[in-house]
């Protein structure tokens, strides 16, 4: 059986600016794009864009519940 895990995490004030760097973007929109061309990526280009995705989506869940504290604290 699974538990769940609570830590505190001190976050920085410009939260709203935390995105992949430039260079992993541009390397993120260019697997994406190599995929919609149809060409198939290989299983390292695979699992590199799916790890970028998660960062990506972890910085937005980051940002999104930041805002919602700084939203109950007013």
């Amino acid at each position: 059986m699974s538990k769940p895990v609570q830590f505190a995490l001190e976050l920085p004030e410009d939260l709203a600016r935390l995105h992949l760097p430039p260079m992993h973007q541009s390397r993120l929109q260019s697997l994406l794009d190599q995929q919609d061309r149809g060409q198939v990526l290989t299983d390292a280009e695979r699992t590199e864009a799916e790890e970028l995705v998660e960062m990506t989506e972890l910085f937005s869940l980051l940002r999104m519940r930041s805002e919602r504290l700084v939203a109950s604290a007013a």
